[in-house]
């Protein structure tokens, strides 16, 4: 199995997926569905927000977002394959990244143990992030909720998604890709509602390679 990809890559978003999504309890948008999402996109500032680490510990997003640039990835979560082979992708990429400066930051609704869970799987080295709320995804207007009869579809493959969040809201993030300065700005954004579809490495590559540019 291998990852589609998509030329030129959906980067820069101008125009919106679809209607503004309703707001959640706490004011922060979830669409109805992927298409209708809203997410930010390059020269924007990212929002600040609470995420866990493995080992269950709060972390402060901006903190790590100022600590050094950033290449930070929404995912769905362990249980996706389209994910699993992106983060398999993540650790051939890491090498050049890091040798740029870069930091790759890896956020999902996964719950910490189940965070744990992928490290081990793909023997990662980047940073994994639980965002089981999805506070950051909603702030990113990435969130979107996952209709009921796919809820139970999932199931039927095993796949529960209130057993990997640990959250009864049955939401999901878009898949994303952002790089983003040690300022906050979004140098580059990559979204896409279909889940097959993530932004192919070297296009990341790249537009880390300007953003450093850019930032001077």
């Amino acid at each position: 199995m291998s990852l589609k990809l998509l030329f030129p890559a959906i980067f820069l978003a101008l125009a919106p997926f679809g209607p503004l999504p309703a707001e959640s309890p706490n004011g922060k948008p979830v669409a109805d569905k992927a298409e209708d999402v809203h997410p930010l996109v390059v020269g924007d500032q990212v929002p600040d927000g609470t995420l866990r680490n493995l080992a269950g510990k709060k972390v402060d997003f901006l903190e790590l977002i100022r600590s050094k640039p950033s290449v930070v990835i929404f995912y769905r979560g362990s249980w996706c394959p389209y994910c699993n082979l992106q983060m398999e992708q993540l650790v051939k990429l890491e090498p050049r990244l890091l040798a740029l400066g870069y930091q790759i930051l890896a956020v999902s609704p996964d719950k910490p143990e189940n965070l744990n869970q992928s490290l081990e799987k793909h023997q990662l080295n980047y940073t994994l992030l639980s965002d089981s709320k999805l506070d950051l995804a909603r702030s990113f207007g990435l969130a979107y909720q996952v209709d009921p009869q796919t809820v139970e579809k999932m199931k039927s493959f095993h796949v529960d998604l209130e057993a990997a969040s640990g959250e009864k809201h049955n939401w999901l993030p878009v898949p994303a890709a952002y790089v983003v300065d040690t300022k906050g700005l979004i140098h580059f954004s990559y979204f896409n509602s279909d889940i097959k579809v993530r932004v192919e490495p070297d296009r990341l590559y790249e537009a880390a390679v300007n953003a450093l540019k850019l930032s001077k």
